[in-house]
């Protein structure tokens, strides 16, 4: 898909000044000044960016989330099946969307990105009536990720932290799941997680073989394990081998899916929100549009 209107404006920055520190948005306002149909705009939060997109909605083409894995959820609420295209910018801590499309925390590449004018279609996953574009989830991840809202340190090291501490008391979760009708799970597991790509962020792969564009969802159940066993854990998460563990029960499928928990803390895309009663999943075609990024090295053929 390339750019249908050369005299539009091609891009707005939707920045969130509260992703990464004030010299890093200061080096992007700097970095956008006097870019011809290039603009940016700061929101204050996640009304205000929806409010923002909806105004200018008509005027460009390519919407840029300058931020971190939250900013971008935010932004795509408002273009998905739209046909404009999400663009990203990632100063967060995780990046897992941005990292998975290609997207490095550089303006050059990404303005030169814009000016190429090329997108591709992705899948997203409907959950209850949440949109989901990476990862979702209930056990450790999301124990950590409602520990994690409240806190006002931010950072690399109170999330090791947190996940440590969540470990050493963390208790299985029972979950039933039916796909298609048809029951296949009814088991304690220590985290679900189901992908629609590869990774929670900072290259943790917890689905290693998750496309986003091929109508597929990955479910991802990881059994109890003895907790000595953590640090190897970690490790396979890191070197995308976690799918190879006797305790790593993997499965891919293209039908509802349809999940029941006592458990009420859960997470999409890293956010953290309270779900009860069925929780239903399903995915949507193609219902994203998102710029191809040159230094992309998975160009998905399927689905585009």
């Amino acid at each position: 898909m390339e750019f249908p209107g050369q005299d539009k404006k091609r891009a707005l920055f939707i920045i969130n000044p509260r992703a990464g520190v004030p010299p890093v948005n200061l080096i992007i306002s700097s970095g956008l000044r006097r870019r011809k149909n290039i603009e940016s705009i700061k929101t204050l939060c996640i009304d205000d960016t929806a409010g923002l997109i909806r105004k200018h909605f008509d005027e460009y083409d390519v919407f840029v989330a300058t931020g971190g894995d939250g900013t971008v959820h935010t932004v795509a609420e408002e273009l998905i099946g739209t046909g404009k295209i999400l663009a990203v910018l990632p100063v967060g801590s995780g990046n897992g969307f941005a990292r998975e499309f290609g997207f490095k925390p550089n303006i050059r590449l990404l303005l030169r990105d814009i000016s190429n004018g090329q997108s591709l279609c992705t899948d997203i996953f409907q959950i209850n009536d949440k949109l989901c574009l990476n990862v979702a989830g209930i056990g450790l991840d999301s124990f950590v990720a409602h520990s994690f809202n409240k806190l006002k340190l931010r950072g690399i090291i109170p999330y090791i932290y947190l996940t440590l501490k969540t470990f050493l008391l963390l208790r299985p979760v029972h979950v039933d799941i039916k796909a298609g009708g048809e029951a296949i799970v009814s088991e304690d597991l220590y985290v679900l997680t189901i992908a629609n790509t590869r990774q929670f962020g900072n290259n943790a792969f917890i689905a290693p073989d998750a496309v986003p564009n091929d109508g597929i969802m990955d479910i991802v159940m990881i059994r109890p394990f003895p907790k000595y066993m953590f640090l190897s854990f970690i490790h396979r998460l890191f070197t995308g081998t976690l799918n190879r563990s006797k305790y790593v029960r993997y499965i891919r499928t293209d039908k509802e899916v349809v999940m029941r928990t006592s458990e009420t803390r859960f997470h999409i895309d890293g956010e953290p929100l309270d779900m009860t009663g069925d929780i239903v999943v399903t995915i949507r075609r193609n219902a994203l549009n998102v710029l191809k990024a040159a230094r992309n090295k998975r160009f998905w053929s399927t689905g585009s």
